[in-house]
């Protein structure tokens, strides 16, 4: 049997694993974070205008070493929105990063939902509705809303295929454990996501799909 969880993350475009749970580390910290940055690279989190945020405060997370990519063979366009100054990498990924050098992915910086000014991670809500014992997947979005600019939907699959779940119960079960603002407006149950071929949830696709109603 398995005897040993470790946490692992990486992206191609970093040669490999950048961030990896320790040998000493309990199951609790693997499940809990990706892991501690590697000895071969550097990470910084920063907001929006590149500076560095504290650490525990989300932003985007840059990696600089020498597994960075180069550059996309023939999209120097590509390569200049996805490589920063002095060699950082940006990855995308809202992270948040501890003194100690462990971190955890709290989402993605484009699935970011921005409401009448409050930012708020998919990722966050999600934990929480996928506690609820009838549900057994979910995914947010924000959808678009006239006066706050974005609205939080979530799109829920149920344990129970023929199962039904309505607003009030998913308004009650996140009252106390999420703000207000974070709360869902609108549901949506479904039967399954649209996924790539690697099994990655389009969410885009869950737009359209919002949107086509």
């Amino acid at each position: 049997g398995i005897r040993k969880v470790l946490a692992a993350y990486g992206m191609t475009e970093l040669s490999g694993v950048t961030f990896m749970s320790q040998a000493e580390d309990s199951t609790q910290t693997a499940l809990d974070c990706v892991g501690r940055i590697s000895d071969h690279y550097e990470a910084k989190v920063v907001d929006r205008e590149g500076g560095i945020v504290p650490f525990g405060t989300p932003g985007e997370l840059w990696v600089r070493g020498f597994g960075n990519l180069l550059g996309y063979w023939g999209d120097e366009d590509k390569t200049k929105e996805i490589m920063g100054p002095d060699g950082w990498l940006k990855t995308g990924d809202q992270f948040v990063l501890r003194p100690d050098g462990y971190g955890r992915i709290v989402g993605r910086l484009k699935e970011l939902i921005i409401r009448g000014g409050e930012n708020i991670y998919p990722r966050e809500i999600e934990d929480v509705l996928n506690t609820h014992p009838a549900i057994l997947e979910s995914h947010c979005i924000g959808v678009p809303n006239e006066r706050l600019g974005e609205e939080v939907c979530a799109f829920i699959r149920l344990k129970d295929s023929n199962g039904t779940i309505d607003m009030e119960e998913i308004r009650s079960f996140c009252k106390f454990k999420l703000a207000y603002f974070k709360i869902p407006k609108h549901l949506r149950i479904v039967q399954q996501y649209p996924k790539t071929p690697t099994g990655k949830v389009q969410k885009f696709e869950l737009l359209k799909l919002f949107l086509s109603e």
